[in-house]
C-alpha cells in the first residue's frame, strides 16, 4: 500500500479505537462512583483513622471525577481491542506463519497490562501512599500515647471500684512506660505554642479522675470531693482567661485535696495525677510535632493513582511491544544488547519522574519491573530472530534439495 493507503488504515483503526472507548467507558459510568472507591483505597488507608476522606474544592469536581473514571475504566477494558487494532496494523508485514499469533498477542498483552496494574496496585501505592502521608515519628508518639491512655482508664475502673492499689500500681506501670518512651517531658522550645493543649488536657484528666474517685469513695468523702470540684472550676475560669499559670496552679491545688478524699491511699491517688499530667505533656507534644495533616482532593489523587496504573501497565506490555517491533524487523536484538546500558539510564531516569516520592523502595518497585520487562523485551526479539534465520535457511535449502 501506498503512504496514504497506510494513513488511511490507520485512522480506520483509530476510530475503531475510539469509539470502543467511548461505548465501553459510557457503560462502566454506571459502576464509576465503587470502582472509584476501589481505585482511593490505597490512599485512605495510608491517612489516619480519624482522616480517612477526600475533599472536594468546586461543585462539579465530584462529577468531573466519575467521569474520568468512566473513561479510564473504558480505555482499561478496551486494551484487547487496541492490540487487536495494533496487530491488524502491522500484520501484513509479516510471515504467514507469523500471522497465526494474534491471538497470543491479544491475550498476553491484556494480560500483561492486567498485571502491570495488579502490580502497582498491591505492591506500588500502599507503600508509596504510607511513605507520603504518614509521618514516622509522630505515628509512633500517637501510638504510645493511645496505649498509655488505655492503661490509664483501666487504672481509673479500678479505682472507680473501690481498688486504689490495684489503680496505683497500673498508673505507675504505665508512667513508667511513658518515661521510657520519652513522652514524660517535653523541651522547654516547644512547650510555649502547646501549653493550651497540655492545660486543656490536664483539665480533662482530672475531671476523669475526679468522677473515678467519686464512683469508688461514695458519700463519706463528698464535702471534699465539693472542694476538688470547686477548685477545678477555678482552674477552667483560670483557663479561659488565658491564665495559663493559675490555671495549672488551681489543678495541682485540686489534685492534693483530691487525696484527702482516702489518706490512706494518697500515694495512688497522686500517682493517677502524675500520669495524667504526663499524658497531658505527650499530647501537646504529638500536637506540635504534627502541625500539618493532609486535605487531599479527589480529583488529583485520581489523577496520580491512574497515572501511576496506566504506567505500570504500559511498563508491563514493554516485552511485547518489543517482540512485535522485532517481528516487523525494526529493531534487532544486536542493537538492544549494544544500547543496553543506556536503556537501563533511561530506565531510571522515567522511574524517577513517574515516582512521586524520593524513596529508594518506590523507585525500586517501579525501575525493577521496568529494567526486568527490557530483558525480557531482548530476549524475546532474540527468540524471534533466531527462528526466523532457522526458516530463512530451510527455505533456501529445500529446493538444492529438490534438485
Amino acid at each position: 500500500m501506498s503512504l496514504a493507503e497506510h494513513l488511511t488504515e490507520l485512522r480506520s483503526r483509530l476510530l475503531k479505537c475510539t469509539l470502543a472507548v467511548l461505548v465501553l467507558g459510557a457503560a462502566a459510568l454506571v459502576f464509576a462512583k465503587p470502582i472509584f472507591g476501589v481505585l482511593m483505597k490505597p490512599v485512605l488507608d495510608a491517612l489516619p483513622a480519624e482522616g480517612r476522606s477526600l475533599v472536594y474544592t468546586s461543585g462539579i469536581e465530584e462529577l468531573n471525577v466519575l467521569m474520568k473514571v468512566g473513561v479510564y475504566c473504558g480505555i482499561f477494558l478496551t486494551t484487547p481491542v487496541i492490540l487487536m487494532q495494533i496487530w491488524g496494523f502491522v500484520s501484513p508485514g509479516l510471515y504467514p506463519d507469523e500471522r497465526r499469533y494474534a491471538g497470543p498477542f491479544v491475550f498476553l498483552g491484556s494480560s500483561a497490562f492486567l498485571a502491570g496494574a495488579l502490580f502497582c496496585y498491591f505492591a506500588v501505592l500502599p507503600s508509596m501512599f504510607k511513605f507520603l502521608l504518614n509521618d514516622e515519628e509522630g505515628l509512633a508518639i500517637s501510638q504510645r500515647l493511645d496505649v498509655g491512655r488505655l492503661r490509664a482508664d483501666d487504672a481509673l475502673r479500678f479505682l472507680r471500684i473501690g481498688d486504689a492499689e490495684r489503680a496505683g500500681l497500673l498508673a505507675k506501670d504505665a508512667s513508667t512506660a511513658l518515661k521510657a518512651d520519652g513522652l514524660g517531658q517535653m523541651p522547654e522550645a516547644t512547650r510555649a505554642p502547646s501549653e493550651s493543649v497540655e492545660l486543656a488536657a490536664r483539665l480533662d484528666g482530672l475531671g476523669r479522675l475526679v468522677d473515678a474517685a467519686a464512683d469508688g469513695f461514695g458519700v463519706p468523702a463528698r464535702s471534699v470531693l465539693r472542694q476538688t470540684v470547686e477548685k477545678r472550676a477555678e482552674a477552667v475560669e483560670a483557663y479561659a482567661k488565658e491564665d495559663y499559670g493559675a490555671s495549672a496552679k488551681a489543678m495541682d491545688e485540686a489534685a492534693s485535696l483530691l487525696a484527702g478524699v482516702a489518706p490512706t491511699r494518697a500515694e495512688e491517688l497522686s500517682g493517677l495525677w502524675r500520669l495524667e499530667k504526663e499524658l497531658a505533656l505527650g499530647k501537646a507534644r504529638h500536637v506540635a510535632a504534627a502541625w500539618t495533616k493532609p486535605m487531599l482532593t479527589m480529583n488529583e489523587q485520581l489523577s496520580l493513582v491512574l497515572l501511576l496504573l496506566l504506567s505500570f501497565g504500559v511498563i508491563f506490555e514493554l516485552p511485547l511491544v518489543m517482540a512485535l517491533l522485532g517481528l516487523v524487523g525494526i529493531v534487532k536484538s544486536g542493537w538492544l544488547m549494544k544500547y543496553q546500558r543506556h536503556a537501563f539510564v533511561v530506565c531510571l531516569i522515567a522511574a524517577a519522574i513517574l515516582t512521586p516520592t524520593g524513596d529508594v523502595v518506590n523507585l525500586s518497585l517501579m525501575a525493577g519491573p521496568m529494567l526486568l520487562c527490557y530483558e525480557m523485551g531482548v530476549l524475546a526479539v532474540w527468540l524471534i530472530e533466531r527462528r526466523r534465520g532457522k526458516q530463512e535457511a530451510e527455505t533456501s535449502i529445500t529446493p538444492t534439495t529438490g534438485a
